[in-house]
């Protein structure tokens, strides 16, 4: 299951470890190894490797120094055809591809915290690839561990927090960003004023989500409630799409998601009710497709490959925006509040607007932060751990430990 509920405990240590966010800054499809099947993806994906050169000579290039021969594998939790997280990710793999030039590989389906990504990574390795993506977050610890007995091996781990100073790296994207602008299309798509969201898990990356949406779409519509409905997944089409129709039937017309399945969309659709994904675009597979916040790796994983081939990698950590094209949103011309959508993206990449800047309430009307965006309370993240004190600023560490709900939010942020 994709960043499984290990993210709950792991999260309490962002708030000492973190300290700054900075940017970090092919071949056909004989090397594409990997398949969307779930059974038989780790022996599968890795087999193709065997055809690479000698282990020994590709270990004697020091892949954080003079970049060598770059290879590049990327390891994934779930299959890659979900339309979700791993598809995107994949989608990075062959656009950083095309764009470098360097053979890339991958293996899906691989379970977090266990012997199947160890003998995977240590494949790769094995194979000669000297630059290694870990794309969940409870493959974390794993590839800490990895990088640190190979020093010849860049590794680059995606949605967690750790990193050395040497070899390895991390990376996230403010996703709450295009979550602000796809809330305002959600508010004026509305008739109802009730928005449904199919929640994953009550963790910060979620719950600023799902908040950032709120706020856009009361910026357009202050009617607008969004009602949360919680999975506790993270792919399990069954679920959300009994937790979309939940939603309808308490009389949202408008719904949208934080899982890789397009379950929600095809009840939103059913129901003749507006959908918003997240990801990807939808619209092939969901016909009541408005929008979407997306995904797009590319430029990240080209930026660090290319690095590695001049020798200028360095490890950092990275929490991109729309501004860095990490995340976006596509603005669909039929909303009527297209054009306050695309005038909101435009102050987000300029640094003029920032979504949670000014006087916000939580959903019992207590007020949070002032009309400068200073916290006029203490805050503490989900689990009861101080992450901002009155005077401070709304800064990133309060938003990665962000617990609790703006006002407009219907629902609990326990689960």
């Amino acid at each position: 299951m994709i960043r499984t509920m290990q993210r709950l405990m792991a999260l309490l240590a962002v708030f000492t470890a973190f300290t700054l966010f900075a940017a970090a800054c092919g071949s056909d499809a004989s090397t594409d190894t990997g398949t969307s099947g779930a059974d038989d993806s780790t022996e599968a994906d890795t087999g193709d490797a065997d055809e690479t050169d000698d282990t020994d000579d590709a270990m004697e290039d020091d892949a954080a120094g003079d970049g060598g021969d770059v290879k590049a594998a990327f390891i994934m939790v779930a299959p890659i055809g979900d339309a979700g997280w791993n598809f995107m990710h994949n989608e990075g793999r062959l656009g950083a591809e095309a764009a470098t030039g360097v053979e890339t590989a991958y293996v899906d389906s691989v379970a977090e915290g266990g012997a199947d990504f160890d003998n995977a990574v240590q494949q790769f390795i094995d194979d000669g690839f000297n630059v290694i993506f870990t794309t969940s977050f409870g493959y974390m610890d794993a590839t800490e561990k990895f990088a640190a007995e190979n020093p010849d091996v860049v590794f680059e781990h995606i949605s967690g927090f750790k990193m050395n100073d040497t070899n390895f790296g991390n990376a996230f994207g403010r996703m709450y960003q295009p979550r602000y602008i796809a809330g305002m299309a959600a508010g004026a798509a509305t008739e109802t004023n009730k928005i449904g969201y199919v929640a994953a898990f009550p963790i910060p990356e979620v719950i600023r989500g799902i908040n950032a949406f709120t706020l856009g779409a009361q910026a357009v519509n202050p009617d607008a409630v969004v009602e949360v409905n919680w999975t506790s997944t993270w792919f399990d089409p069954g679920v959300e799409g009994n937790a979309a129709q939940t939603l309808i039937d308490a009389g949202a017309d408008v719904l949208t998601m934080h899982q890789d399945s397009t379950a929600t969309g095809e009840v939103a659709t059913a129901a003749g009710a507006t959908f918003i994904g997240y990801h990807s675009d939808m619209s092939a597979q969901v016909d009541s497709y408005l929008t979407a916040p997306v995904w797009d790796w590319t430029g990240y994983y080209t930026d660090i490959i290319n690095s590695v081939k001049d020798g200028s990698f360095a490890p950092a950590a990275y929490w991109g925006g729309i501004a860095d094209g990490l995340v976006d949103i596509s603005i669909p011309d039929s909303s009527p509040v297209a054009g306050e959508m695309k005038d909101v993206r435009e102050q987000i990449v300029n640094g003029d607007f920032d979504v949670f800047e000014g006087a916000i309430f939580d959903q019992d009307g207590n007020q949070i932060t002032d009309a400068d965006g200073n916290l006029v309370v203490d805050l503490s993240d989900p689990f009861g751990n101080a992450i901002g004190a009155v005077g401070d600023a709304m800064n990133d560490g309060i938003l990665l430990g962000m617990g609790f709900f703006v006002q407009g939010v219907i629902g609990s942020v326990e689960g």
